[in-house]
């Protein structure tokens, strides 16, 4: 699991910052400068992805990095600044799997908070079973439903939208499902 260190030096002038809550009616205890009077937020990061398909079967990605690498997981990344939920999903598809696809609705947001992120699935329509995986994944194979190798699922936010995913296939109908990972 991911934890963030806390802030020790003011992003701003690089003086040791205070750990109290600001004067500013905040009711958080925030990294605040004594110096230059900077409070420092720390905020969850979003994790962006997809849940792509082709007829009955899902992609998934083989992970070549860690944590967690030789685990399955959807293709998901940390979303990077300048760019919108929908465009990080596209972009991890693209890098992990080397997939073409159609982009599609938000699927599921998932609240981790102990790991201070917030997981956000678009499901998406691939064009075809050609992939050409980056150097994040080892292979990027599609899967059936009863084909899924559960017990070697990467992260618990892949397994709980995979859960949604297919019993929302099951029912005809499709949702947003809004998950938290305890």
């Amino acid at each position: 699991m991911h934890f963030r260190r806390p802030i020790d030096y003011c992003r701003a002038c690089g003086s040791p910052v205070e750990q109290r809550i600001p004067d500013d009616g905040d009711t958080r205890t925030r990294a605040v400068c004594p110096r230059c009077h900077t409070i420092h937020y720390e905020n969850p990061l979003n994790v962006v992805g997809t849940v792509p398909v082709l007829g009955d079967k899902v992609l998934l990605c083989k992970r070549n990095i860690e944590p967690r690498r030789g685990k399955w997981t959807l293709p998901a990344g940390f979303m990077e600044l300048q760019e919108t939920t929908s465009e990080g999903a596209a972009r991890e598809t693209v890098e992990e799997a080397g997939a073409q696809f159609t982009l599609g609705p938000l699927f599921a947001v998932l609240n981790v908070p102990q790991a201070g992120q917030v997981h956000l699935f678009y499901r998406a329509q691939l064009h075809h079973a050609d992939f050409a995986p980056g150097h994040e994944t080892q292979e990027a194979r599609l899967f059936t439903e009863d084909e899924i190798p559960w017990d070697e699922i990467a992260f618990r936010t892949v397994k709980a939208t995979l859960e949604c995913f297919f019993a929302d296939r099951r029912q005809g109908q499709f949702g947003v499902h809004c998950v938290d990972i305890a």
